[in-house]
C-alpha cells in the first residue's frame, strides 16, 4: 500500500493554458510582455503545494504534443490544432511565456520532465506506473493535476492514484477516484474509463469513436461485456443488436488502432530525477532576477513561502 508520502504530477500544458485564459493579459512585465500565464501557473503551484502538501512534485511536459506513433495510427489525431508551420496552434502571447515558465521552475528547483516523442500524458502514465511498481512502504500516494479527462484512465484506488480536476482553478478541485468515475460515467475503474473513451471517441482530439455510441451506451456495453475486448467479442458473436453491429463494423478499422492512441504510455523514456519538493529555491539569485525582469515578485514569493511551509 502507498505510504503517507504524496507525489504530485502536474499536466503542465493543461495548467498553463488555463492560466493564460483565466488570468487577465493586462498583467505584464516591465517591457510590456504579457506574463499572465507565468504568474497564473506559479500561483497554481503555490496553491497546490499549500493545499495538498506533497513531498514530491514533477511538472510533466509535452516534448511532442502530437506524437508520430499516434498520428500513424489515426491521422486525424489533433489534426485540427495544426498551425500553418506544422506545429501546434498556440497564441503567440502564450508561446512567448513558456520559456519563462521553464526558467522559473529551474530556478526554484522543481523537477520538470518530458520524453522525446511523447506527450505529458505519457510522462505522467510512466511515472504512475513506476510508482505503482515500487515496493510497499516506499510507494507514495499519487495525485495527478490536470484539466484533461483523458487522464482519468489512471485512477486506481488500490494503488493510491487519483486525479485532481480543476473546476474553477486549482482552489476548487474535483477529486476523481473510482467512486467518482462510477457516479459520473458509470464505469468502475480507470481502465474501464479508457475503454469507454475509446468507444465514445473525442472530437477535440480528432478521435471519431463508434458512430452513435456515446458515453451512456459505451458504459452500458462495458457493464454487460466487461472490457473493450469483451464488447468486440460480443459484436463478433452477434450478441448485440443488428444496428449496433452495423455501427461497430463501420468503425472496425478505428477500433483496431484506437487503444494505442487513447491509452497513455506506461513505458516512455522518462529520465530518473530527484523529484523531492524543495524547501528553498535551487538558485535564489535567479529567482530574484526572474521576479524583477518579468514582474513575478508576488507569485514567486507565494510559491517560495509555500515550499518553505511544507518543508518546515
Amino acid at each position: 500500500m502507498p505510504t503517507t508520502q504524496k507525489l504530485l504530477l502536474l499536466d503542465s500544458a493543461s495548467l498553463y493554458f488555463r492560466a493564460y485564459f483565466g488570468v487577465p493579459d493586462s498583467i505584464k512585465a516591465p517591457d510590456g510582455t504579457p506574463v499572465n500565464a507565468v504568474r497564473g501557473f506559479l500561483d497554481m503551484i503555490a496553491q497546490l503545494v499549500g493545499d495538498r502538501r506533497p513531498s514530491r512534485l514533477v511538472a510533466c511536459w509535452d516534448d511532442d504534443w502530437r506524437p508520430a506513433f499516434r498520428v500513424a495510427a489515426i491521422p486525424s489525431y489533433k489534426e485540427h490544432r495544426l498551425a500553418a508551420d506544422g506545429g501546434e496552434e498556440v497564441p503567440a502571447a502564450l508561446t512567448a511565456q513558456v520559456p519563462v515558465i521553464v526558467e522559473a521552475l529551474e530556478a526554484l528547483g522543481i523537477a520538470r520532465l518530458g520524453a522525446p516523442g511523447y506527450e505529458a500524458d505519457d510522462v505522467i502514465g510512466t511515472l504512475v506506473a513506476r510508482e505503482v511498481a515500487a515496493e510497499d512502504g516506499r510507494r507514495a500516494q499519487v495525485e495527478v493535476v490536470t484539466g484533461d479527462r483523458d487522464l482519468f484512465q489512471l485512477v486506481d484506488d488500490e494503488a493510491g492514484v487519483s486525479v485532481l480536476y480543476p473546476v474553477k482553478g486549482v482552489k476548487n478541485l474535483q477529486v476523481v477516484d473510482q467512486a467518482a468515475l462510477q457516479e459520473r460515467y458509470g464505469v468502475p475503474t480507470g481502465t474501464a474509463y479508457a475503454d469507454m473513451a475509446t468507444l465514445r471517441g473525442d472530437p477535440s482530439d480528432g478521435l471519431p469513436g463508434v458512430p452513435g455510441v456515446g458515453e451512456k451506451t459505451a458504459a452500458s456495453l462495458l457493464r454487460k461485456h466487461g472490457t473493450l475486448a469483451g464488447v468486440l467479442a460480443a459484436v463478433e458473436a452477434g450478441e448485440v443488436s443488428a444496428s449496433q453491429q452495423a455501427k461497430f463494423r463501420s468503425a472496425w478499422d478505428y477500433l483496431a488502432v484506437a487503444p494505442t492512441v487513447v491509452q497513455v504510455a506506461r513505458d516512455a523514456p522518462v529520465a530518473e530525477v530527484d523529484d523531492t519538493l524543495p524547501d528553498t529555491p535551487a538558485d535564489p539569485d535567479a529567482v530574484v532576477a526572474l521576479a524583477e525582469r518579468w514582474n513575478l515578485g508576488s507569485s514567486m514569493a507565494r510559491l517560495v513561502d509555500a515550499l518553505t511551509r511544507v518543508g518546515a
